[in-house]
C-alpha cells in the first residue's frame, strides 16, 4: 500500500494550503531579485557619477605650444576634378584648405562620427 505524502509539520498545524506557501516563496524571490536587481543599478550609478565628477574635478590639458603639429581629421575634396585628400596632422586645430586646381578644396563631412 502507498502512503501520501506527509506535510511539513509547520503547515499542518497552522492549516496553510500549499498554493499559499508557493505564493509567499515566489513573491519573497521575487522581491529578492528585484532588490539586488536595484542594488546593483544603484551601485553602477554611484560609481558613474563619481567617475563624472572626478573627470570634471581635473583641469584640462594644456594646448600644445605653437607651431607643433596635432592631430586631425579632416578630408578635402576638389570640386573641379574630384581628387579627395585626408589631412591627419596640422599645426592648428582648423587648418585652412589647401588648393588643387588653382581652388581651395572643400570639405568632405564626416559619414561616421
Amino acid at each position: 500500500m502507498t502512503s501520501l505524502p506527509r506535510r511539513p509539520r509547520c503547515a499542518q498545524g497552522l492549516g496553510i494550503s500549499d498554493s499559499v506557501i508557493a505564493v509567499v516563496v515566489g513573491t519573497s524571490v521575487g522581491s529578492a531579485v528585484w532588490l539586488l536587481a536595484g542594488i546593483a543599478l544603484a551601485v553602477v550609478l554611484w560609481k558613474w557619477g563619481m567617475g563624472m565628477l572626478r573627470a570634471l574635478s581635473h583641469p584640462p590639458l594644456p594646448p600644445p605650444e605653437p607651431g607643433a603639429l596635432r592631430k586631425v581629421n579632416v578630408r578635402y575634396r576638389c570640386d573641379v576634378c574630384g581628387v579627395e585628400l585626408r589631412l591627419t596632422m596640422a599645426p592648428d586645430d582648423d587648418p585652412p584648405p589647401p588648393k588643387h586646381c588653382l581652388e581651395e578644396m572643400a570639405v568632405v563631412p564626416p559619414l561616421y562620427d
